[in-house]
């Protein structure tokens, strides 16, 4: 695994690979949208392709991740893209790193406790809102779950000696 920023030549096929991923090259996070390959992220291709990615923002001491995908689950990729921006924001200061999901997504919600982030918030109805912006965000999601809600998971941070 090579994981790394990904560079401004890049942009495009990380758009593409957002794209294919999130139905839009547009997300939505806390009432705002975002072109996630606009901003910086960590990247891991092999033979050339995208296999992995997570893109981020900073701001006040600390990073919003807006999008985490990897082409195959279960293989680590994820742990690693997630671990690789946990060092990468402590190297910079941050002091927290936080991420919103939507009410039905369990498994992320799982995983993300087990890298020690913790629910923080819930936005009653952001997802019902965020569809007016981005109308590609489905009305179900895993397991048949109505998708209404975000939660917002947060990691706190201790800076790295």
């Amino acid at each position: 695994m090579a994981i790394r920023l990904f560079s401004d030549s890049e942009r495009e096929d990380v758009a593409r690979f957002i794209e294919a991923h999130w139905r839009s090259k547009l997300v939505m996070s806390c009432g705002k949208a975002w072109y996630p390959h606009e901003q910086e992220g960590l990247i891991d291709r092999r033979d050339g392709e995208i296999v992995g990615l997570v893109t981020f923002r900073s701001e006040d001491h600390g990073m919003e991740v807006l999008t985490i995908d990897s082409v195959k689950t279960g293989a680590g990729l994820g742990s690693a893209l997630m671990l690789a921006l946990i060092d990468l924001a402590r190297r910079r200061g941050s002091t927290r790193i936080w991420l919103a999901t939507t009410n039905d997504n369990l498994r992320a919600v799982s995983f993300y406790q087990r890298l020690g982030f913790r629910l923080s918030e819930v936005h009653l109805g952001a997802v019902d809102e965020a569809r007016k912006t981005k109308p590609q965000i489905p009305d179900e999601g895993q397991g048949g779950i109505p998708i209404h809600d975000e939660w917002i998971m947060e990691l706190r941070l201790e800076p790295s000696l």
